[in-house]
């Protein structure tokens, strides 16, 4: 645990700057921090991994990383392209790959009952934004979908991975309000979408390597598939 602290403490802290820099509307600080997020939490992986062999759980939590990174700077690194269409699909396929580690990989139990809050997630949310939505009506049902499978198979994983995928559902609901009913979102909510990011996916890449370390020590242990 306590390399694991160690590990993640950049992250944590860079987390807390960007977000009290948003809160401030310092976008100066606010930019360049938020596409070292992703990095530092990669670098806090390699760093917790140390000493337990490098898995394919490992290996899809950095591409998904990976991806999501992307999707933060999808503005920076595409400028040629759309920005929004770019996110999407960087994070969708972050999203997609957050599935098969979950699902594939860490499962430790059925699908629980309680996940069925976020089928409810879905409808609501597509009833309240679909006016709204104009051309991406269906890209974004997609993608709500995949998030919404993302948040279901981490309630099968670790603790820490099942919260991390509440957090990140939840990031991702309120940009979906800011972005298509901005008049509705007050100022406050810009930094609450990347309190609750960065909270999500620190939760999610800590929850895996407990995981991950919990299964080496437990080598008869074998994930649920179903």
């Amino acid at each position: 645990m306590r390399r694991l602290w160690i590990a993640f403490a950049p992250y944590i802290a860079l987390s807390i700057v960007h977000v009290a820099a948003l809160a401030a509307d310092a976008d100066a600080i606010a930019a360049p921090t938020k596409l070292t997020l992703m990095p530092l939490l990669a670098f806090a992986v390699v760093w917790g991994s140390h000493g337990t062999p490098w898995t394919t759980p490992l290996t899809l939590l950095v591409v998904a990383i990976g991806l999501s990174w992307l999707g933060d700077g999808a503005g920076t690194f595409f400028p040629f392209a759309p920005e929004l269409p770019m996110m999407l699909l960087f994070f969708g396929l972050a999203h997609i790959a957050y599935i098969w580690l979950f699902w594939r990989r860490l499962a430790v139990r059925r699908v629980p009952l309680w996940a069925a809050v976020y089928a409810v997630w879905w409808v609501a949310l597509l009833a309240v934004l679909w006016p709204h939505l104009g051309g991406l009506s269906i890209a974004v049902a997609v993608y709500g979908l995949v998030l919404g499978g993302t948040a279901v198979a981490a309630s099968r994983c670790h603790p820490l991975v099942a919260w991390g995928g509440v957090f990140f559902l939840a990031s991702d609901s309120v940009l979906a309000f800011r972005l298509f009913l901005p008049a509705a979102m007050p100022d406050w909510t810009s930094p609450l979408v990347m309190l609750t990011y960065c909270l999500g996916q620190g939760l999610i890449a800590a929850g895996v390597l407990a995981a991950v370390r919990a299964r080496r020590a437990a080598p008869a242990a074998t994930p649920v598939t179903a």
